[in-house]
């Protein structure tokens, strides 16, 4: 007896384990300011083509329909999901957020620049705008160290008022990127991600200006995981798991009967 629907039905499960693999991702960083989640995309596998349509039968008629068997599902795709997220007002002056298209530039520690959504930005001891590992914003902004307050406008301009003064002082300016397929950037860890030949080159500029969204200081973009969608997303995953185990149970039951057979 053929062992066909074991194999088809193995795909299946395995699929499914990836599937919840994206899913425990996506809960895992349900907290992570401007995180973006992922879903995991399928394919079919190609049909075995047992009798195909538009052949003649043996009285001569065309045959409207064929015979064709699938051999099962692949993973295909993990594709990250750029919707907004929702906004945390948080005070903190080096919180900011991004209303719209765009992401941040990072320096890391190579030279080479990584983009990220996360605005929870930090000084470092030299007064430079940093992310949570010390990578600094790209182009490089210094707080003077008698700053007493720091303001970022919506279009990237940070001006700071220093000590002793009343009139802000501009120092620099935010810039950001946008991507033409943002999905096909590689994400990295720690917040970022990096440049592929399927996202496209970087198109910089001001916030505000050619698509790019606007900046809020003072707000962080968290999460765009809905924890409800990710547990029906689950549920529906762990019941196709388990049909496909069923499946493979039911073949193997199948097989066992006719090894049973009584000559």
């Amino acid at each position: 007896m053929s062992s066909r629907a074991l194999s088809i039905a193995a795909t299946g499960m395995q699929a499914q384990t990836l599937n919840i693999d994206v899913i425990a991702n996506n809960l895992a960083n349900v907290s992570t300011p401007g995180f973006k989640k992922s879903r995991a995309d399928f394919q079919d596998l190609l049909y075995q083509n047992l009798r195909p349509a538009g052949t003649a039968s043996s009285t001569g008629e065309q045959v409207p329909t064929g015979i064709q068997l699938g051999q099962g599902t692949r993973p295909v795709a993990t594709q990250r999901i750029f919707a907004q997220g929702d906004y945390q007002y948080t005070k903190n002056e080096l919180d900011v957020a991004i209303e719209g298209d765009g992401f941040f530039q990072i320096k890391q520690a190579s030279g080479d620049i990584a983009y990220s959504r996360g605005g929870n930005f930090k000084l470092n001891s030299d007064g430079k705008i940093v992310t949570s590992d010390g990578y600094s914003l790209e182009p490089e902004i210094t707080i003077p160290s008698d700053a007493v307050s720091v303001s970022i406008e919506s279009d990237g301009t940070v001006s700071v008022v220093q000590a002793g003064q009343v009139t802000p002082v501009q120092i620099g300016s935010i810039e950001t990127a946008r991507f033409i397929n943002p999905a096909g950037l590689r994400s990295i860890g720690k917040n970022l991600y990096i440049e592929t030949a399927a996202s496209g080159a970087p198109v910089t500029g001001a916030p505000g200006a050619d698509g790019r969204g606007n900046l809020s200081q003072g707000f962080l973009e968290m999460s765009n995981v809905s924890v409800v969608d990710e547990m029906v997303n689950m549920i529906a995953a762990q019941r196709a798991y388990e049909i496909n185990s069923k499946a493979i149970q039911t073949s193997d039951d199948m097989m066992q009967m006719a090894n049973n057979l009584k000559r």
